[in-house]
């Protein structure tokens, strides 16, 4: 925490106080963030980001878990169970499990009163904690991704080979459960207007593009040069 005159008090990463000359106006933002189960654009968040240490994760090359996706947790009481994805931390390699690697804590208690018992799901790895399930025989498996000949890429289990689709929860979201059953508000840019074709690719650059539009004809041949 830093302390400026008047009883300013700003973290690090937040904009300098302005009117100071002794301070440079600039804004400090901060590079390296705490992700928790909490998301980047809540308070919470933001509270949780007084932590200012590195958290090792290891890189995934392509992400391959989703919401909806049935899953088998592979460590801890929980093990041999199997549940489906219904949150998804991406940045820390975290997904929770409905209803499974819960946590039960007492809000509440008194002397007089023996509290509210809370229930809440903790976040398990992806890398070495849960696997997907394969659904020909219901069994834990690895998956890669693998093209199409129309371009699209499919999840294949590694096991059977077997196709493993997304769910469909993978595409709800606030305004709508499925693409398809979206209606058009006013404000909304219509469908007709985004699946317009307005740019075609060329190999032209773009004085080619103005010669061509202005009917613009180059006869003249460049001298021949020679780099030693």
């Amino acid at each position: 925490m830093l302390i400026y005159p008047k009883g300013i008090f700003k973290e690090p990463w937040t904009r300098s106080p302005r009117g100071f000359p002794q301070f440079r106006e600039i804004d400090h933002k901060k590079k390296n963030f705490w992700f928790t189960m909490n998301r980047p654009w809540t308070e919470e968040f933001q509270r949780d980001n007084n932590v200012h240490y590195d958290i090792p994760i290891q890189p995934l090359l392509e992400w391959s878990f989703f919401r909806g996706d049935l899953v088998e947790i592979m460590v801890g009481p929980d093990k041999g169970k199997q549940g489906h994805v219904n949150y998804i931390v991406e940045e820390r390699n975290w997904i929770c499990v409905e209803g499974l690697n819960c946590k039960y804590s007492t809000v509440g208690k008194e002397k007089d009163y023996p509290g509210m018992m809370v229930k809440e799901e903790k976040p398990l790895l992806v890398t070495n904690e849960v696997k997907l399930v394969d659904p020909s025989d219901n069994k834990p498996t690895d998956v890669e991704w693998r093209f199409l000949e129309d371009g699209s890429k499919i999840r294949i289990s590694t096991r059977t080979g077997r196709e493993i689709p997304i769910p469909l929860q993978n595409e709800e979201t606030i305004d709508y459960k499925t693409k398809a059953t979206y209606k058009e508000q006013p404000k909304d840019t219509p469908s007709s207007a985004v699946e317009k074709l307005t740019f075609k690719p060329k190999l032209a650059t773009f004085e080619m593009d103005l010669m061509e539009e202005y009917n613009i004809k180059e006869e003249r041949v460049p001298k021949p040069t020679f780099w030693y």
